[in-house]
C-alpha cells in the first residue's frame, strides 16, 4: 500500500487479525466444556465483568487489562464458593456487569468510548500483548487437554466419581477457571462481549447438533469459528462495516446448520 510501512500494516491489520484468529478456535473450544457443564452463560456473565473491570481501570489509573483480568478472576472465585444454581448467578453477572460498566462509563472521563468499545467490539485496536496471552492461553489448553477432557467428561457423567473414589476434583475445576478467565478477558477486549459470547456459545451448540462424538464436536466448534471469524474479518474490512456485529450475525446464521443435523434428539451440549 502507497505511504504504509510493514510496521504500521503490521499494527492495523495483522496483529488484530492473528489475535482474533487465535481466539476464534480458542473460544469455541472452550465453550464446548462450559455446555458440557451446563454453564454456557458464564462466557456472557463474565464477559460483562471484564467489561466493567476494564471501565473501572481508567479513574484508578491501572491498566484495564489487569483490573479486567481482576475483576473476572473475582467473579470466578465468587462463583466457585458459592452452590452452584444452574445458569443464574451467571445471569446475575451479566446484569450486575452491563450495569456496572455503562454506570462507570457515564461517570469517567472517556469511560462511554471506551464502554462501547468493549461492549461492540474493538479488534483493530488489540496489542501484541494480546496476540501472546491469546496464544499462551491456547497452548495452556491444548497442552492439558487430554488430562482436562478426560477428568471434565467423567465429572459431567459420573459425578459421584471423585467423591466415591476419595479423589479431589479442585485441581481440574482451577485449571479451567486460570484458562476461561483470560480467554473471556482478551475476547472480551479485542472482539466485545456480545461477539465473543457468540464465540463460545453457537459454534458449540451447532457443532453437537451435527455431529455424534464428542471428539468431533470438538473439532467442527473450532472449525466453524475460524472459519466465521475469516469471512466476517475480511468482509469487514473490505466493505468497510462493524466487526463485532458483522461477526456475531454471520454466527447466528450458522445455526441453520443445525436443522440438517444427523440425528433428532441427539445429545444436547
Amino acid at each position: 500500500m502507497d505511504g504504509i510501512d510493514i510496521a504500521t500494516l503490521r499494527e492495523l491489520f495483522i496483529l488484530p487479525f492473528l489475535t482474533g484468529l487465535v481466539l476464534a478456535v480458542l473460544l469455541p473450544l472452550l465453550g464446548c466444556y462450559l455446555r458440557l457443564r451446563g454453564e454456557w452463560l458464564a462466557a456472557l456473565g463474565f464477559s460483562h465483568i471484564a467489561a466493567a473491570g476494564s471501565v473501572l481501570g481508567l479513574p484508578l489509573g491501572l491498566p484495564t487489562t489487569l483490573t479486567a483480568t481482576v475483576a473476572t478472576t473475582l467473579a470466578a472465585l465468587a462463583n466457585a464458593l458459592i452452590a452452584r444454581m444452574g445458569n443464574s448467578q451467571f445471569a446475575l453477572m451479566l446484569v450486575l456487569g452491563w450495569a456496572g460498566a455503562l454506570f462507570l462509563a457515564a461517570n469517567t472521563n472517556q469511560g462511554e468510548v471506551i464502554s462501547e468499545g468493549l461492549l461492540r467490539g474493538q479488534l483493530y485496536f488489540s496489542t501484541a500483548g494480546h496476540l501472546v496471552g491469546a496464544l499462551i492461553t491456547l497452548a495452556g489448553f491444548l497442552l492439558s487437554l487430554h488430562w482436562l477432557n478426560r477428568r471434565l467428561l467423567i465429572q459431567r457423567f459420573f459425578p459421584d466419581y471423585y467423591a466415591a473414589n476419595g479423589r479431589t476434583n479442585w485441581h481440574h475445576e482451577l485449571l479451567f477457571v486460570v484458562l476461561l478467565v483470560p480467554a473471556v478477558v482478551l475476547g472480551t477486549l479485542a472482539i466485545g462481549a456480545l461477539p465473543a459470547f457468540a464465540l463460545f456459545f453457537v459454534p458449540a451448540w451447532v457443532a453437537f447438533g451435527l455431529v455424534r462424538s464428542w471428539k468431533h464436536g470438538l473439532w467442527l466448534s473450532a472449525i466453524i469459528g475460524a472459519s466465521v471469524y475469516l469471512l466476517a474479518f475480511f468482509i469487514a474490512l473490505l466493505m468497510n462495516q462493524p466487526f463485532g456485529p458483522l461477526l456475531a450475525l454471520l454466527l447466528a446464521l450458522t445455526s441453520v446448520l443445525r436443522l440438517v443435523g444427523p440425528i433428532k434428539g441427539q445429545n444436547s451440549y
